[in-house]
């Protein structure tokens, strides 16, 4: 009895489709409510002012601005510090 099916079986060809993670809007552009800034998962990015974090971690705005990337100092619960990235629309 043959193991495989004898033609038009590959184990080959499956993959997973892009995900298109990424920054979508960088610093200095205008941003309008509800637009995509940054794709990720996880949270490479931390979001600031106008603006939220959804479902799957991406970062959108809130409000009508120009989109600011920055860096602040982050203080865990256990009192570690760490510097984040921040999106915001000012």
């Amino acid at each position: 009895m043959a193991k495989t099916k004898a033609a038009g079986s590959t184990t080959l060809g499956r993959d997973s489709l892009p995900k298109y993670l990424g920054v979508k809007l960088s610093d200095g552009q205008k941003a309008q409510p509800g637009m995509v800034l940054v794709r990720q998962r996880g949270t490479q990015f931390f979001p600031g002012k106008n603006v939220k974090r959804g479902g799957d971690d991406t970062l959108y705005a809130l409000k009508e601005g120009v989109v600011k990337f920055s860096t602040k100092r982050k203080t865990s619960f256990n009192h570690s510090q760490r510097i984040v990235k921040m999106v915001s629309v000012v």
